[in-house]
C-alpha cells in the first residue's frame, strides 16, 4: 500500500527535488519511514538542528535557483525552522517547509508538542500555508506550495498531521464537486515589459550624462547584459551585497559593494550620478542612494511590489532582468562623452590600491583584511563562497574580487548569524565538484558552526572534490556589534556581552577527522590559503585576528566620528589600541 508519505516523496521527485534538509522526530515518523522505502525519491540530508535545515534550503535556492526543501517534526522542530525560513523570506528565495503535527484527533486537546502551526507560520509563509487534513488534498497542496514558492519567490509551508502521513495515498482525486485537480506542467512567462515602457526607460537613461547602475540578486543571471548596458551608457556599476556575483570585480568600472560595508567609489557613484538604473535589487538603505530629486531613475524587477520602494523611480519595468535588458539595449544610445566613466575608473583603481595598503598594515596578531585580500587572488575558478553576518561580511564585501562564474551569498535582509556553514554545505551538495568556502566569524562558529562541522565530517568522503574550506576569524570578540556600539551609540565595548570564550577551532576540526590549521602570523596567511585550497580533505583555517582593526565606512558623518572617539576614550583596556589601529588605517588610505 502506498501511503500519503510515499506519495509526498514521489510527487516531490516529479517536481525535480533532489534532496530535503531535515531532522527526524515522531511528528514526521511516517515521512521518515517513506524515505527508508523510496529508491528514486529525494535524498534525506540529516542536519544537526532544524534551523540549519532551513538555512540549507535557503542556500540551495540561492546557489541553484531551484526550490529548497526542509522538513521538521511538530512542536519544537517546527519552531526551530523559523529563523532560516525568515532568512529565505527576506531574501526572496523559494523554500518549501513540510512540518509534522499531532494526530487530528488530539488537536485542540493541549496535547504534547501541539503548537498552533498555522498561526506560527502565517507570517513567514504567508503566501501559502495549509494543513493536509485528508489524503485527497495532498497532491494539490504540494503542487501549490511548489508553484507559489517558485512564482512568488517565497516561503510556503505544508503541515501534515502524523496520522494523515500513514493513510492510503490518493494520487488522483475523484472527478467530482469539491475536489481540486492540480498539475506540474511547464509554465511559460512573459518576461519582457511592453514597448511603451521600454521606450520611456530608454528616454530617461539616454538623457543623462552621469549614469549609475545598482545590481542585486535579481540580476545574477544577467552578467553579460549588465556589461553591455554599462558600456552603452558609460555607467559605473555598484553591487548590493546579494548581487556581488552579478558582475566581475575585475571590470574597471565596477565600483563594488554599496552601503556601510561598501566602497568609497560606490558612495561617490551614488552621490554624483544624475541617472540611476536599479536592476533586481531591493537594497534597503535609502540614505546611501542618491538624494531624492538628484537622479531620474529606472527600475527593473520581476515583482512589481518592489518598484518605487527604496527610491522614487520614474519608470518601473516589471520583467526578468536579463530579458528586459536585452529588449532595452537596442534603444540605448552609446555615450560619446566618457568623462564620467573615466573618473569612475580612476577612483576604482585608486580604491584597490587603498584596499591593499590597508590589508598590509601590521596588526596584533593578524590583520583580518589581509586574510581576505590574500584569498582573493587565490580563489579557484567557479568557487562558491558563503559569508556569515558580522565583521567577516565587511571584508567579504570589500576585499574579495569575484570573477565570472563564481557564486556567493550572505544573509541579506535578515542579516542572521550562523548562515555561512549551512549555506556552504548546501552549495557543496548541489555542486560536489566545485570549491566551496565558508567564511565565518568566531561568534557565528560558536553559535552553530561547531555543530555543523559534524555534518561536514560525516559527508565529505562522498564528494567528487574535497575542496571545502571553513575559515574562522578568531578575534575573541562579537566584533561587528562592538563597532556598532562605538560608532552609533558612543558606548565603549561592554566586555561581558562582547568577549567570547576561547575555543580550539582547528584542533576540534582535527578531532572530527578533518584538517585544521591555526595562523597567528601575517607572514603565513598566503601560504595557509594555498595549503587549505589544495588539501585532500575539508580543512578549517583558524585565523587569529586583531579585533581592533576598524571597518572604516566609505563616508563618516561628524556625529559618528564624535560618538566613536567618545566610546574609545572610555575603554581603558583597549581604547588606545583601537585608536592606534584606526590611525594606521587612515594613514594607509
Amino acid at each position: 500500500m502506498e501511503t500519503v508519505s510515499d506519495f509526498i516523496l514521489k510527487r516531490l521527485s516529479e517536481w525535480g527535488v533532489k534532496r530535503i534538509f531535515a531532522y527526524p522526530g515522531d511528528g514526521i515518523n511516517g515521512l521518515i519511514g517513506a524515505f527508508g522505502r523510496t529508491k528514486d525519491g529525494p535524498e534525506f540530508v540529516q542536519v544537526r538542528h532544524e534551523e540549519m535545515a532551513a538555512f540549507m534550503a535557503c542556500g540551495h535556492a540561492k546557489f541553484t535557483g531551484q526550490v529548497g526543501l526542509c522538513m521538521a517534526t511538530s512542536g519544537p522542530g517546527a519552531i526551530h525552522l523559523l529563523n532560516g525560513l525568515y532568512d529565505a523570506k527576506m531574501d526572496h528565495q523559494p523554500v518549501v517547509a513540510i512540518v509534522g503535527q499531532q494526530a487530528r484527533s488530539a488537536l485542540g486537546g493541549d496535547y504534547q508538542q501541539e503548537v498552533d502551526l498555522l498561526n506560527l507560520f502565517k507570517d513567514v509563509a504567508g503566501d501559502f500555508v495549509h494543513v493536509a487534513s485528508s489524503p485527497v488534498q495532498v497532491r494539490h497542496l504540494l503542487d501549490r506550495a511548489m508553484r507559489i514558492a517558485m512564482e512568488r519567490r517565497a516561503v510556503t509551508c505544508i503541515i501534515v498531521p502524523n496520522d494523515v502521513q500513514d493513510l492510503p495515498a490518493v494520487e488522483t482525486p475523484p472527478h467530482e464537486h469539491g475536489t481540486v485537480h492540480s498539475g506540474i506542467g511547464y509554465t511559460v512567462h512573459s518576461n519582457v515589459p511592453d514597448e511603451q515602457g521600454l521606450h520611456a526607460a530608454a528616454d530617461v537613461l539616454n538623457s543623462g550624462e552621469r549614469v549609475a547602475i545598482l545590481v542585486g540578486a535579481g540580476a545574477l543571471h544577467a552578467t553579460h547584459e549588465i556589461e553591455q548596458t554599462a558600456d552603452r551608457l558609460g555607467a559605473g556599476v555598484a553591487k548590493a551585497l546579494l548581487g556581488k556575483a552579478a558582475i566581475p570585480d575585475s571590470l574597471p568600472y565596477v565600483t563594488g559593494s554599496i552601503g556601510l560595508l561598501g566602497t568609497r567609489p560606490s558612495w561617490e557613484l551614488m552621490n554624483g550620478c544624475d541617472r540611476l538604473l536599479l536592476i533586481g535589487t531591493s537594497f534597503p538603505y535609502s540614505e546611501l542612494l542618491p538624494a531624492e530629486g538628484q537622479a531620474r531613475a529606472v527600475q527593473i524587477d520581476r515583482d512589481g511590489r518592489n518598484l518605487n520602494m527604496r527610491y522614487p523611480v520614474e519608470v518601473g519595468l516589471v520583467g526578468d532582468s536579463k530579458a528586459s535588458l536585452l529588449a532595452l539595449l537596442p534603444l540605448l544610445r552609446k555615450k560619446q562623452d566618457r568623462t564620467w566613466r573615466d573618473n569612475i575608473e580612476k577612483s576604482i583603481s585608486q580604491w584597490w590600491k587603498t584596499m591593499e595598503a590597508r590589508a598590509m598594515v601590521q596588526a596584533e596578531p593578524v590583520n583580518p583584511q589581509r586574510v581576505f585580500w590574500e584569498l582573493s587572488s587565490r580563489l579557484p575558478d567557479r568557487s562558491i563562497l558563503a559569508c556569515d553576518s558580522g565583521s567577516a561580511a565587511n571584508w567579504y564585501a570589500r576585499d574579495l574580487k569575484f570573477r565570472d562564474g563564481m557564486l556567493g551569498s550572505v544573509s541579506g535582509g535578515l542579516a542572521s548569524m550562523g548562515c555561512a556553514l549551512p549555506y556552504a554545505l548546501a552549495g557543496k551538495l548541489a555542486f560536489p565538484d566545485r570549491p566551496v568556502f565558508a567564511l565565518v566569524g568566531d561568534g557565528a562558529m560558536q553559535m552553530n558552526g561547531i555543530n555543523e562541522l559534524i555534518t561536514v565530517a560525516n559527508r565529505w568522503k562522498q564528494w567528487k572534490s574535497h575542496a571545502f574550506v571553513i575559515m574562522v576569524l578568531n578575534n575573541g570578540d562579537l566584533n561587528q556589534v562592538t563597532w556598532e556600539q562605538r560608532a552609533m551609540g558612543g558606548d565603549p565595548r561592554f566586555d561581558t556581552s562582547q568577549l567570547l570564550p576561547t575555543f580550539p577551532y582547528a584542533e576540534y576540526a582535527k578531532l572530527l577527522g578533518l584538517d585544521g590549521i591555526k595562523i597567528t602570523d601575517s607572514a603565513h596567511v598566503g601560504a595557509a590559503w594555498d595549503a587549505v585550497i589544495n588539501a585532500d580533505r575539508p580543512t578549517l583555517l583558524e585565523m587569529v585576528t586583531d579585533p581592533n582593526v576598524p571597518p572604516l565606512p566609505p563616508h563618516i558623518e561628524l556625529k559618528q566620528a564624535k560618538a566613536y572617539l567618545q566610546a574609545i576614550s572610555k575603554e581603558r583596556a583597549s581604547g588606545g589600541a583601537v585608536l592606534r589601529s584606526t590611525i594606521k588605517q587612515w594613514w594607509a588610505s
